[in-house]
């Protein structure tokens, strides 16, 4: 993750959030990380019930971030624990973790 004086590499996802949120962007994604692993664990439990909420959650709160990738991933989530669908539930958590590793924050004035 990197200051505004950066430049976005080619292959990396980038997000421009407001600076207003800098101090919290650090623990939104370390959330969303740990929201990953805690849903392959209830895939494994087969609490798709449990899942279907969290991934509505994410869902709602990438975007309020600047992270519609999260929101999206998010969604994912959300539609295949209500199918109960645990290979398409660890794809998409771990999509978002991945995205969460490489993602480049740029934080600019609204």
């Amino acid at each position: 993750m990197t200051g505004e004086n950066s430049t976005a590499q080619p292959d990396r996802p980038f997000a421009h959030v407001d600076r207003t949120l800098e101090e919290l962007i650090p623990r939104f994604l370390e959330r969303r990380s740990a929201d990953a692993d805690t849903i392959e664990s209830l895939v494994a439990d087969g609490d798709f019930e449990t899942i279907q909420s969290m991934g509505h959650s994410i869902k709602g709160s990438g975007g309020g971030y600047g992270f519609d990738p999260i929101t999206d991933f998010g969604t994912e989530i959300e539609t295949a624990a209500r199918a109960a669908d645990g290979p398409s539930v660890i794809v998409a958590a771990r999509k978002m973790r991945t995205y969460i590793e490489v993602v480049e924050v740029v934080f600019v004035d609204e």
